[in-house]
This record gives structure tokens, sequence and C-alpha cells, in this order.
């Protein structure tokens, strides 16, 4: 599927960021928000500092009201702080180390701006400080990282946590089923119209996951080395094991999904 952005619902326009790689896929989405009539804007991630880029996303946005970040990873987060200089406005996020400004945001924050409304929702997990942003009007939630356009996310050990990361999946789970969202409009990839569904399919293979995780350490704990197994290697042996599946270029990325699987099953 080709992803270059665009508009969406009443509220949103999606500037793609020329960033691609194996773990942005296209690229960063930037996501400009405005109530329709409204003067001003809400800018979500203006992600890298290009400068072609963030002058498509000002051309968008024009009076930009305030910058958000749904967490602090640099290709969301490292061209925040001067493009809100550059729009004369500041930067609000859960870390303070990434804000500009006074404000902060949290979970159950509202962010309202000539008649937008977002909702904040915490959803830590694939890291300690990702916030998800509903947008009641449209139906839709932006998860930044934490649900993708394509394929599943990493939960970035040991910022990250599985157990936290369940948790927040439930949460949109629940945001769906009671039919609060129907749309994801993620972080990184296309547009994601039926919410629920997907969600399903998140959570089903985080758990299947696990269960192979756990699969592999009893093969490991039957096969051993003559010399054993370090606890550092641990990690890279179950990825060997569980992800033969995923392209070996990913491989580090997926050991440190595994470090985050290894410590959840550690500690039920």
């Amino acid at each position: 599927m080709t992803w270059s952005g665009g508009p969406f619902g009443e509220r949103a326009q999606c500037v793609l960021a020329p960033n691609a790689n194996i773990m942005t896929l296209d690229g960063t989405n930037t996501w400009v928000l405005r109530e329709p009539g409204g003067r001003r804007s809400v800018v979500i991630d203006p992600g890298p500092p290009d400068p072609g880029h963030l002058d498509a996303v000002a051309a968008v946005a024009g009076d930009v009201a305030a910058v958000l970040l749904t967490h602090h990873h640099l290709d969301h987060s490292e061209a925040a702080r001067g493009f809100a200089e550059r729009m004369g406005c500041g930067v609000r996020a859960l870390d303070p180390a990434y804000r500009l400004g006074e404000e902060g945001l949290g979970d159950g924050d509202v962010v309202e701006v000539d008649g937008l409304e977002i909702r904040v929702v915490g959803t830590p997990g694939h890291t300690a400080d990702s916030l998800s942003f509903l947008v009641p009007a449209d139906g839709a939630v932006l998860t930044g990282d934490t649900v993708l356009g394509r394929g599943t996310t990493v939960v970035a050990h040991p910022d990250g946590q599985l157990g936290a990361y369940l948790d927040s999946l439930d949460r949109l789970h629940a945001l769906a089923e009671a039919n609060e969202v129907a749309t994801i409009w993620p972080g990184h990839g296309p547009v994601i119209e039926q919410a629920l569904p997907a969600l399903d399919h998140y959570i089903a293979h985080r758990h299947e996951r696990l269960e192979q995780v756990r699969d592999a350490l009893d093969q490991l704990r039957r096969e051993p080395l003559p010399e054993g197994i370090a606890a550092d290697e641990l990690p890279r042996r179950v990825v060997e094991i569980v992800y033969t599946d995923v392209d070996p270029v990913l491989w580090p990325a997926a050991e440190l999904s595994v470090r985050a699987q290894l410590e959840f099953l550690r500690t039920r």
C-alpha cells in the first residue's frame, strides 16, 4: 500500500516526513488538527528537522496554538522545539525534558483550541512517556507508535514495558468497544479505518508472541549449550527461534521486545 498522508475526517491533515526507513515505515506522520472554521491549529509530532517537511507542515498549519508530542523518540520529537519557536507556540509533552513553556501534558488532560477538543489518553508501554490523543468529534485516536498503520510496534526495553503496553492496548480496545474510537491515526503508516479489529489483532499478536517466547525458553532449557547461555545472550537466542518470520535486519529491534517479554515473564 502506498501511503502519502493527506486529509482525514473533518479536522486532520497528515504531512508525511521524508524519513522513511525500515523502522519508520513510510516516514513519520506529522498531524495537523484544526476545528472547521477555527483560526488556530495543533501540530502533533513535528518529526525530524527537515526544512522542506517543516515548511510543508507550517503551510498546512497556519497559526499554531501548540505542538503536542506522543513520545520522545527523535523521529517524532527532534524538530518540536525549533518548529514551535518558529511558530511562536509551546511544546507540550509528558516528559518535562521535551517541553517548551510551562504547560505539560498527561493522562486525562483536555486540550481545547478554537472549538477543537483533544483528550489525552496515557498509553505507556512502547515508551514510558507514550500518549495517545482522542479526537471525539471525529471518532479518531492518534496513537503515535503504540499502534502502527502496518505491522506491529517495538516495546523499547528498558524504557518500554510489556505489562504497561498490554494495559494500554486494553484501554484503547475499551474505547473502541464503547464506540468512542472508530479510526486510528498512527504515527507511522496508513490510517486504520476499523480500530476494533486492529486492536484485536494487536492484543492477540502480543499474547501469541509471549507463548512463543515461553516455548523458546523451554527449548533452550532442554538443549543447553555445554557452556550454558549467558544472560546477555539469551534474548538473541530467543529472537533466533521466535522471529524467523521477521527480516533479520529487524532482529535488533525484536531483541528489545524480547527483553521486555522476558522481564514480563520473570515478574509473573
